[in-house]
């Protein structure tokens, strides 16, 4: 090559850059609609779309709340479609907690910092990375694959995926498969073994505002109806409870996979010492064990020396697979018959299981760059858009490919401060979703 030749842009090359320039718009979502740029990350996504020759369209299902969805042709059009999925949006982030700026997406020690590093804007950057990639190529996938970069997501997708899902399904006609979000990453058990966590089931979410009425008066007298008492109260109980343990398909899978990499039996009823074997993403997986409840907000009250007559609180529930009844009433017993139950946001628990030839191209594509990568199933304590999209009978995964050194607090990075995403990992996910799109 001639001195004058320009180098090649590679997927490999541009991908932390990328993921860099996505973290730069502030795409935070505060849960109100205030969001102040998800249509700025579409036009961004479809700007590099149509830069490869794709002809993304924009949907905006409130002013600012936008999605980008396009459409890439295979090579066999009779097979069905694949979807690879990916939200904008991310939670906020103070500047005074970082090291770095969350919104500079700079690059320090070796990683690529900022909000949305690894939710989950680093898969956002992969994805278009991999596709520009094939595209300036010449390189068509086996069969067609649907893009499509989604508002809304943090605050349970009302605006984005549910948009889309509940107002244009045409858009994922034939689809019968999906990748998105926290799945693919690595947990280096010894030097001859790393498994990758694949998510194939998530828990449901039940958001829900609690409420107490009491009776008001002056803060001097005697109140044996105090609305603040009897909540905190029934806040504490249910914070303090613990469900039991109940063990999901994916969730025995998992653990038998675990049981045969650590090479012993494991209790899911005592599972104290293995959690601490498992590092950061002992955080992941304790909470897929049972149905939590966790309170997150509470509002009572408007001067210092009046007993208001009312007093909330808010809870972040999520349940098994197969134990939404059994959820609800064991949240009501703890609660007692004073508390009101009213919904902010609910949305499914799913589940799918783990075999078929996409699982063969995930596991293929991560033995081809790692030649010690086992893939395992594993159950989100959270949500994803997954809830959307299995609406239209989609098989959804957690693929989101990433090696990952044995040190990183990867769970903690999630809606964490100095969130921040290895570049060699980014390179690593573009390699493997480039051979798996090849071989799915």
């Amino acid at each position: 090559m001639s001195e004058s030749e320009p180098t090649r842009v590679t997927g490999e090359s541009e991908v932390a850059d990328l993921c860099r320039e996505l973290i730069r718009i502030d795409t935070s979502n505060y849960g109100d609609g205030s969001g102040p740029g998800e249509r700025a990350a579409a036009e961004y996504v479809a700007e590099k779309l149509a830069e490869v020759g794709l002809e993304p369209q924009i949907f905006e299902s409130a002013k600012g709340r936008a999605s980008t969805v396009a459409r890439i042709a295979g090579e066999d059009p009779s097979r069905p479609a694949l979807l690879i999925h990916g939200h904008t949006d991310v939670v906020p982030a103070n500047a005074d907690d970082w090291t770095h700026h969350p919104f500079a997406g700079e690059i320090v020690d070796g990683c690529v910092w900022g909000r949305g590093a690894v939710d989950m804007k680093d898969m956002d950057a992969m994805t278009l990375a991999v596709v520009r990639d094939r595209l300036r190529g010449g390189r068509k996938p086996p069969r067609d694959i649907v893009l499509a970069f989604l508002a809304d997501e943090e605050a349970g997708g009302v605006f984005g995926a549910h948009h889309l899902v509940d107002k244009h399904p045409g858009l994922f006609e034939g689809v019968t498969e999906a990748i998105g979000e926290v799945g693919g990453f690595s947990f280096t058990v010894n030097e001859n073994l790393r498994l990758y966590l694949v998510e194939t089931a998530e828990k449901g979410m039940h958001w829900m505002r609690l409420t107490v009425d009491g009776t008001a008066g002056h803060g001097s007298m005697t109140n044996k109806d105090n609305a603040i008492t009897e909540l905190c109260e029934a806040v504490a109980r249910l914070g303090r409870h613990q469900f039991p343990v109940r063990v999901t398909k994916s969730v025995r899978h998992f653990l038998d996979e675990l049981s045969d990499a650590l090479g012993v039996e494991l209790d899911p009823e005592d599972m104290d010492s293995t959690l601490e074997r498992l590092g950061g993403i002992a955080k992941l997986i304790g909470a897929t064990l049972r149905n939590t409840a966790q309170p997150t907000m509470l509002g009572a009250g408007y001067k210092v020396n009046v007993i208001p007559g009312q007093a909330s609180a808010h809870v972040d529930g999520r349940y098994l697979p197969g134990y939404k009844d059994e959820f609800h009433e064991e949240l009501d017993r703890v609660l007692g018959p004073r508390v009101r139950r009213e919904t902010v946001h609910e949305d499914k628990a799913v589940e799918t299981d783990f075999d078929g030839p996409l699982v063969a191209a995930m596991q293929s594509a991560l033995s081809a760059e790692d030649p010690i990568a086992r893939a395992v199933p594993y159950t989100l304590s959270g949500g994803t858009d997954a809830k959307s999209f299995s609406e239209l009978g989609i098989r959804c995964f957690g693929f989101a490919p990433l090696q990952l050194p044995p040190e990183l607090d990867f769970a903690g990075m999630f809606h964490g401060v100095d969130e921040r995403v290895p570049v060699d990992g980014l390179t690593f996910g573009v390699r493997v979703l480039d051979r798996f799109i090849d071989a799915c």
